[in-house]
C-alpha cells in the first residue's frame, strides 16, 4: 500500500498550463476533503505537485498558502506542508468566493461577516460565562490601552472577536467566521489607521460587551451591526 503522500500524488491528474491558482487550489482541497487522505499527512514536496499537476512551482506555492489561510493546511518550515484534521467541510464553498478578491467579493465578504458577527453577538449575550465576560473585559482593556500602538490594537480587537465567537458556542459559525475574516485580512488588518479610528472602535466594542454583560441578546445585536456598519465603511475605504 503507498504512503499517503504518493496516494496524493496519484491522486492527482495533470492540469493545463493555464489553470489558475484558485483551480489547483480546488483539486488539491477536493482530494483533502475526500476522506482518501488521513489528517496529519505530509504532502509530496513542492516540485513534486508541480510535476504532477503540470503547472509551474509558483501556482503549487500560492495554492497552498491560499489552503494555509484558509486553515485546510498547515506549513512547518523546515519540516513541510502537512493536511489539518479540523478543516471544515464548509471551507470548500469559499473557495467559490475567489481566493483572489477582487472588489464585488469584497463587498460580499463584507455583508457576510457582519451577519455572521452580530449573530455570534446575539448568541453569546446568551451563553456567556464568567470566565468568557472576563476575557472579552481583559481585551477591551488591551485595545484601550493600546489605542496609540495600532498593531497590537488591531490583535487585542481579532482577540476580543474570536473570544466572542466561542462565546457563542457554535462550531460552524466559528469556522464560517475564520473563513471570512482570512480572506478579508489583506484589507482588515490596515481597516483601522488612525487613534479616532481607534477610538471608535474600542467604544463600539464596549457597547457589545455591556449588552452581553447585561444578557441582552437584542441589544449586543444592535450594538454589533452598528460596529460592522462602520467597520466595513472603514474597509471599504481603505
Amino acid at each position: 500500500m503507498p504512503a499517503q503522500s504518493d496516494q496524493i500524488t496519484a491522486a492527482l491528474a495533470a492540469l493545463p498550463g493555464s489553470t489558475p491558482v484558485s483551480e489547483v487550489a480546488r483539486r488539491l482541497l477536493d482530494l483533502f476533503t475526500s476522506g482518501s487522505i488521513a489528517p496529519g499527512t505530509r504532502l509530496p514536496a513542492e516540485r513534486q505537485l508541480a510535476t504532477t499537476l503540470q503547472v509551474g512551482r509558483s501556482a503549487i506555492r500560492e495554492a497552498l498558502a491560499a489552503l494555509e489561510i484558509l486553515g485546510i493546511v498547515d506549513v512547518r518550515p523546515g519540516s513541510g506542508t502537512y493536511l489539518r484534521g479540523t478543516a471544515s467541510e464548509l471551507l470548500p464553498q469559499t473557495l467559490r468566493w475567489g481566493l483572489l478578491i477582487g472588489e464585488r467579493n469584497t463587498t460580499e465578504l463584507l455583508e457576510l461577516r457582519a451577519g455572521l458577527e452580530v449573530y455570534v453577538a446575539r448568541l453569546a449575550a446568551g451563553r456567556a460565562s464568567t470566565a468568557s465576560l472576563t476575557k472579552l473585559r481583559k481585551h477591551l482593556s488591551r485595545m484601550n490601552d493600546s489605542i496609540d500602538d495600532l498593531t497590537v490594537f488591531a490583535r487585542a480587537d481579532r482577540d476580543f472577536h474570536q473570544t466572542l465567537a466561542e462565546t457563542a458556542g457554535n462550531g460552524t459559525l466559528i469556522d464560517l467566521l475564520h473563513t471570512a475574516r482570512s480572506l478579508l485580512r489583506v484589507y482588515a488588518e490596515r481597516a483601522v489607521h488612525d487613534r479616532a479610528a481607534a477610538a471608535t472602535a474600542l467604544a463600539e466594542h464596549e457597547a457589545v460587551l455591556l449588552a452581553i454583560e447585561r444578557g441582552d441578546e437584542d441589544g449586543a445585536a444592535s450594538a454589533m451591526a452598528a460596529h460592522m456598519t462602520t467597520a466595513s465603511a472603514r474597509v471599504s475605504a481603505s
